[in-house]
């Protein structure tokens, strides 16, 4: 008798456990924006502005909004939502990507591969900093003569987990 109500209480201390708890959004999650000053181009080809939105969506999925807007002024933009297990899903908008797979190691840990037109472009690992302020991103990819390269680029948060970015004005 004293082993099932061990049990019970045991199982009513569980159900009230932090391990049984919902697990926690992700650091990734909200709107972020590029420091374009760090980026390897000269300052008259960078972007003006370059802005990220992740959302967790329903059934373990990832929501990414991109939104570019180009030295010349011009708006590009990328939009997709697919699962996090690799699995390759659509994406939508005028960027140079139309198909995406993801993958999340960690809560704060994100790694993106990108397709256009049937040719790999990127991949891009995105982590948090410790303390949910910055967002670095990095890209490898291969020149046309295939040499690899590597680039990387910060973010800082600029609105705190809503998951859509701000309307740019060029």
């Amino acid at each position: 008798m004293k082993a099932v109500i061990a049990a019970g209480l045991m199982a009513m201390v569980l159900q009230g456990s932090p391990v049984m708890a919902a697990a926690p959004s992700s650091p990734l999650v909200g709107e972020w924006a590029l420091d374009v000053s760090t980026l390897p181009m000269p300052p008259a080809v960078r972007p003006r502005r370059v802005a990220l939105a992740f959302q967790e969506a329903a059934e373990g999925r990832w929501s990414t909004q991109v939104e570019i807007i180009d030295a010349e002024g011009k708006r590009l933009y990328s939009e997709s939502t697919i699962p996090l297990d690799g699995t390759p899903g659509k994406a939508t908008g005028t960027y140079f990507v139309d198909v995406v797979a993801a993958k999340m190691p960690s809560p704060n840990v994100l790694v993106m591969q990108f397709v256009f037109e049937g040719i790999p472009r990127s991949t891009r690992v995105f982590s948090v900093s410790a303390d949910g302020a910055v967002l670095t991103e990095t890209e490898t990819y291969f020149l046309k003569d295939g040499t690899p390269k590597m680039r990387t680029a910060h973010f800082t948060r600029s609105a705190a987990k809503t998951g859509t970015p701000r309307p740019a004005t060029p």
